[in-house]
């Protein structure tokens, strides 16, 4: 089904947002916000992960159900298509500093020719967004036959035309210190449920502080995911964690997503300020659960209090 160009399957809507058609299929991206959190508290988007949501004859279909049913023969063409759907709704938001996370799964180009290919539509996209290569974070995902060979030189590719380089599902044990070692990332992202184990004790939270603050010395951003309520989030704060990803802070949203009106991008001169945890309340009523939407600029009580529990 490989098309003439990367906007072969990609339509244009009334609304501005980019959409893709495979078979029966509407390719849809959602967006979720990535934040910093500095000394105070204050929250600020620093990045956006491209999620991929199909739906069939108007009811959504879940990602996995859909990739089950791609040709294999399409699996690579849809893998790419999905990354340029979420470059160009995020080039949409005209952001001028938010950069964007796409996955990939590097065993799905397996000769030079399917690499230098795969980066170069990568590069074509971000142009055709406008944005620059620096903006574009690629989450590599690396299952165990995967070809290390391989996957040293697709990452090599990448860095050489400037994109930055994140590993997903960091968990310490060997072959993710492997990794690590291989793919010398710009960020990690620690598994979620890893995260919430050692979170249940002290022991496990002092660990956590150090590797975040390892990896810093090395360049490296530390992104904790899965935060689910603002008791989370206070930890995070609490252990220095430079990047807060979860639905304490933000669901993902269809583009076109209401991100601009919800986090608009402003200097720090800009920043409301929210001393208290009622003046929060006040400009949040329901700051306590998880919601689609969040302040554009709202301290948490620094108090570390227990890991809450998951609720999906």
């Amino acid at each position: 089904m490989a098309g003439n160009s990367i906007f072969s399957n990609l339509r244009l809507e009334d609304d501005g947002s980019w959409t893709a058609v495979y078979g029966a299929f509407t390719l849809q991206s959602a967006l979720q916000p990535i934040f910093s959190q500095d000394a105070e508290g204050y929250l600020e988007v620093q990045a956006f992960e491209g999620l991929i949501r199909p739906s069939r004859g108007g009811e959504p279909v879940r990602p996995a159900q859909f990739f089950s049913e791609v040709a294999r023969q399409d699996t690579a063409m849809i893998d790419s298509l999905c990354r340029t759907l979420h470059i160009l709704n995020t080039g949409a938001l005209k952001r001028s500093k938010a950069k964007l996370f796409v996955n990939f799964h590097p065993g799905l180009f397996v000769t030079d020719a399917d690499i230098r290919r795969e980066v170069e539509q990568i590069r074509v996209a971000s142009h055709e967004a406008g944005m620059s290569a620096e903006r574009i974070v690629c989450e590599i995902t690396q299952k165990q036959n995967d070809s290390e060979d391989m996957l040293a030189h697709f990452v090599h590719d990448l860095r050489q035309r400037g994109f930055r380089i994140a590993i997903d599902e960091y968990g310490a044990d060997e072959s993710d210190t492997a990794r690590l070692k291989l793919l010398k990332p710009d960020y990690v992202k620690f598994e979620a449920d890893w995260v919430k184990d050692f979170l249940e004790n002290s022991a496990g939270s002092a660990l956590l502080r150090v590797m975040v603050r390892q990896f810093m010395e090395q360049g490296i951003l530390a992104i904790f995911e899965g935060l689910e309520d603002l008791r989370q989030v206070e930890i995070c704060h609490s252990l220095d964690v430079p990047l807060l990803q979860g639905y304490a802070l933000a669901r993902p949203q269809l583009a076109p997503t209401s991100f601009n009106d919800d986090f608009p991008e402003v200097d720090s001169t800009e920043r409301t300020t929210l001393k208290s945890g009622s003046d929060l309340e006040r400009y949040n009523p329901d700051v306590h659960l998880p919601r689609a939407t969040a302040p554009t600029y709202a301290p948490v009580h620094r108090k570390a209090t227990a890991f809450g529990k998951r609720t999906r």
